[in-house]
């Protein structure tokens, strides 16, 4: 089954029905798809490669941008706009669209245009009058439907191919296990460029008929009035959304009484903001679990089963399972070890990136999380740390090398080792420990601008400090566990 056509019976089916509001207006069925149409229209004289890439902020014309790629039978690639100009440009020209749909707006606030043989911005394409017909593509449930990067072990992202069968599945297991009805109202304020916000905020409201309320910016006044103003009772965010929420004083109980679902995701949340955010307001936040590569949800915790800490159970479909990452033997309940995934929503691989396709799935069709996790005797999971290096800052996921790279491209920076510390409202923030050249004295504030102009904001490190010499281990590792003790 493909992707749009559910949202295009859907539309045709509840033509005068909004489906979306944003913050610029708000869009009917019939809105939705013949805006579809018009820019399908446009689109189909410039793009020539399989691929196209939509870089709009989070709203209804995202939503239509990836509704008219998928009509023509393209691959949508949702670009971050977060990005650096180096890094954005990586992501272009790896996954070859020669077309990127945006706006002038956030052109503008970027302050430059990727180098693309055609930009498309929204507000020079004609959406007057009736479109002219087109018959949208058909799409099996193997082919691909998005391209979403994410970053890979050498700090260059990678392109997860997810396709139209694993983007199904995963909006009807979430439906399903959530049992979202068409008198839900989502609030949606994740990014349209990450799968959550591709998937569960996206597809999941247009396929199955439920109002999405966007904002493009997490502004917690704004989320406030928005809560107010149009009362939703799916609301889903990361960790210091909720945090930010609490420092409200204009804030009460009465304002979140619609809602019957508060989902955090994107990394754990503090014990602090959950007990914080029940106490005052009387909503109990329950805790979901996926990965970009999973579509992305696997685990979703319903409030009947809450438990503290949990994640939930696996979404119907959705195998997990705890080995020991050293043996690969599967461990019993209430034992940590790796969790290993596989259902109908695990990705198709990695573009153009056989090898880390093989790392990552292995013979026997699980995904390799990287995460360490236990499972409880009723099948409730628990994360209770990570493999791998990736710290997750504010939900975005940063790996070490990518930091260390730049820093180690700076004159005075002989090497370069980065961990994550905790922080209350992100997660976590990048830390930095520094050699330098013999001579060289530390400017920590002339590291963070050099970082700053080649690097997401996000990864810049909030505190360098500088080293004798970075501790290793026998084969030359940095022992980033002797680095985090200098903490």
């Amino acid at each position: 089954m493909s992707v749009h056509w559910p949202i295009i019976r859907r539309c045709l089916a509840s033509p005068t029905r909004v489906c979306m509001v944003d913050d610029r207006r708000s869009y009917r069925g019939i809105d939705l798809l013949v805006g579809a149409a018009h820019l399908a229209g446009h689109l189909a004289g410039v793009n020539r490669t399989s691929t196209l890439g939509v870089m709009v902020p989070t709203s209804g014309a995202c939503a239509m941008a990836a509704l008219a790629g998928w009509m023509l039978g393209r691959v949508v690639v949702p670009l971050n706009y977060l990005l650096k100009r180096d890094e954005l440009q990586y992501v272009i020209d790896d996954c070859g669209t020669d077309t990127l749909v945006s706006a002038g707006a956030l052109l503008d606030h970027l302050g430059y245009e990727p180098r693309i043989p055609s930009l498309v911005k929204l507000e020079e394409v004609s959406f007057k009058g009736v479109p002219d017909p087109i018959w949208p593509a058909s799409a099996s449930d193997e082919d691909l439907a998005v391209l979403l990067y994410t970053s890979g072990t050498s700090g260059k992202p990678k392109g997860v191919m997810l396709t139209h069968g694993n983007l199904c599945a995963n909006a009807r297991q979430v439906r399903d296990w959530a049992a979202f009805t068409r008198r839900d109202v989502m609030l949606g304020v994740l990014p349209q460029f990450h799968s959550f916000g591709l998937t569960v905020l996206t597809l999941l409201p247009l396929t199955f008929g439920i109002k999405v309320v966007y904002s493009a910016r997490f502004v917690p006044t704004q989320i406030l009035r928005l809560i107010r103003t149009h009362r939703p009772t799916i609301f889903v965010g990361i960790p210091s959304m909720y945090n930010a929420l609490l420092t409200l004083k204009e804030a009460t109980p009465a304002d979140f009484t619609s809602l019957r679902y508060a989902v955090s995701g994107g990394e754990p949340l503090p014990d602090a903001v959950f007990s914080r955010f029940r106490e005052r307001f009387g909503v109990t936040i329950n805790e979901g679990y996926g990965l970009t590569e999973t579509g992305p949800v696997t685990n979703w915790c319903r409030p009947e089963e809450w438990r503290a800490h949990s994640v939930g159970r696996a979404l119907p479909e959705v195998i997990e399972r705890i080995v020991d990452p050293n043996t690969g033997r599967e461990v019993g309940p209430n034992e940590d070890g790796e969790v290993r995934i596989c259902g109908p929503n695990l990705m198709k691989g990695y573009y153009g990136l056989a090898e880390e396709t093989a790392k990552a799935i292995g013979p026997d069709g699980f995904l390799r999380t990287g995460d360490i996790g236990r499972l409880d005797e009723d099948g409730h999971l628990y994360i209770t740390g990570r493999i791998k290096e990736m710290l997750i800052i504010g939900g975005e996921n940063v790996f070490p090398r990518e930091i260390e790279e730049v820093l180690n491209a700076h004159p005075s920076v002989k090497d370069s080792g980065v961990v994550g510390m905790s922080d209350p409202m992100r997660g976590e923030r990048p830390a930095a420990f520094v050699e330098l050249h013999e001579g060289q004295a530390l400017d920590q504030t002339a590291l963070q601008m050099w970082c700053r102009a080649r690097l997401a904001g996000y990864k810049v490190p909030d505190s360098i400090r500088a080293v004798e010499a970075l501790p290793r281990n026998a084969t030359g590792k940095i022992m980033r566990r002797e680095l985090k003790k200098l903490l």
